[in-house]
């Protein structure tokens, strides 16, 4: 098939490459001239596991192409992906002028173009619910109507995107037109010949779904985190609580690691927008109002452990910092915990040191130069008073620990990932502070 993608940012990039793998002819369009030109030059502008070399395969196939001409792509194209940002705004609802303004652009071109074949404009973006119908309006308000709306949510993880994308779980499509929805089982079938569900609903649904999904996700992350402020409290081990928990087949595994809250660029603005949304319609989803207060203090629980260490002083103390990114195999720093500890510790007075695989060069745009970056995770250490964690990327899971314990000032760490045993800290020798664990001393 015939695909554009409009955007190329997360999302977009990995949509239209996984696509082009599957034998689509793909243009993505983008308006950023220095973006345009990375890609164009076979650059890859996201750190993503596993990307770079399908992405560099479909450019050789010459079966994803890149362009700033949307009127190009759209006449080229049966089916037009729309794969724009929906960032929140202040009062926690998702912006959907690019997304609408796109829509206004595309009825434009089918107006003035005089096309008479019809197109599938699909929503990939994460959009609440109604989106489908207003995009619709702005095509319309064109004088055109050879086209059908489509809602079809992307759920991929960062840092298994690819994989997702390729084998996922499940398909989501929503509809008014069933010639829509067959088109689109079409085009995914390739991606789900193990038997995995496309899940045929209508638009309003699908939206939803999107929402659902990540909302619920992230109020289990949230439950495990203020049960493991529990467990410390009544001696209990929050991961033996987890494991005792998970393997209850009507819950499962996943989501039930405890930390110091959840960031990215799905779950904080999700939650949000369906607060917002609920609110709006007059059926206010209020435990979701809860879920989002109780992450935001998460992200303070290591920064207070630290405090209360050094007796509620830690002016002039320098901390290592293992990990940036809001979670591993990424290099998003987007509601990253690791952002609010960090100014925490420079507001009290501290200075700080981090080192992470990935998310340096981005960090540098939310912490600026007000800490010193570390070519690896053993100079990070140098000088510093104490270790603290705050990604669990796996090259941390199993360090060198003489060598820690020859560069730190104290063998102290503040573990905000429970990527260590208890037991092993206290065979060290270490002071450990970990997330609804023991204190090891």
């Amino acid at each position: 098939m015939d695909l554009a993608i409009i955007g190329t940012g997360y999302v977009g990039l990995v949509s239209g490459t996984c696509f082009a793998e599957m034998g689509n002819n793909v243009i993505c369009v983008d308006n950023s001239p220095e973006k345009l030109r990375k890609l164009k030059n076979a650059e890859v502008t996201i750190y993503e596991p596993g990307l770079e070399m399908i992405f560099f395969r479909n450019i050789d196939k010459k079966r994803l192409n890149f362009t700033a001409d949307l009127k190009d792509a759209v006449l080229k194209s049966e089916m037009i992906f729309l794969c724009l940002p929906t960032p929140q705004g202040e009062d926690g609802s998702a912006d959907l002028q690019y997304v609408l303004r796109v829509a206004g652009d595309i009825g434009k071109i089918l107006k003035e173009n005089k096309i008479t074949e019809h197109k599938i404009i699909v929503n990939k973006s994460t959009v609440p619910v109604g989106t489908a119908q207003l995009v619709e309006n702005e095509i319309k308000k064109h004088g055109v109507d050879n086209f059908s709306i489509v809602s079809n949510p992307e759920f991929l993880r960062e840092g298994f995107a690819v994989d997702d994308f390729m084998k996922p779980d499940r398909i989501v499509v929503g509809s008014e037109s069933q010639s829509a929805l067959d088109k689109m089982r079409e085009l995914y079938e390739p991606f789900v010949r193990q038997g995995n569900p496309i899940i045929e609903m209508n638009t309003a649904s699908s939206e939803v779904t999107k929402y659902a999904a990540n909302s619920y996700l992230a109020m289990r992350i949230t439950y495990m985190n203020e049960l493991s402020n529990f467990c410390e409290i009544v001696g209990a081990d929050i991961d033996l609580v987890r494991r005792g928990m998970g393997t209850d087949t009507r819950i499962g595994k996943r989501f039930l690691f405890a930390g110091i809250g959840y960031g990215g660029s799905c779950f904080p603005k999700d939650v949000n927008a369906l607060i917002k949304t609920s609110a709006d319609k007059g059926s206010p989803i209020n435990l979701l109002t809860v879920v989002d207060n109780m992450n935001k203090a998460q992200k303070k629980v290591l920064f207070n452990k630290v405090v209360k260490h050094f007796d509620n002083n830690i002016k002039g103390k320098h901390f290592a910092v293992w990990g940036l990114a809001f979670k591993p195999n990424t290099d998003d720093m987007r509601e990253a915990p690791s952002v609010v500890i960090i100014n925490e510790l420079l507001n009290a007075g501290a200075t700080v040191s981090a080192y992470d695989p990935a998310a340096i060069e981005t960090s540098k745009f939310y912490l600026n130069d007000s800490i010193t970056y570390a070519a690896n995770e053993y100079d990070a250490l140098k000088d510093a008073d104490a270790l603290l964690i705050f990604t669990e990327w796996n090259e941390f899971r199993n360090p060198d620990f003489d060598k820690i314990s020859s560069i730190l000032k104290n063998k102290l760490i503040f573990d905000g990932r429970n990527i260590f045993s208890t037991d092993k800290m206290k065979e060290l020798g270490y002071t450990y502070y970990s997330i609804g664990r023991k204190v090891v001393k």
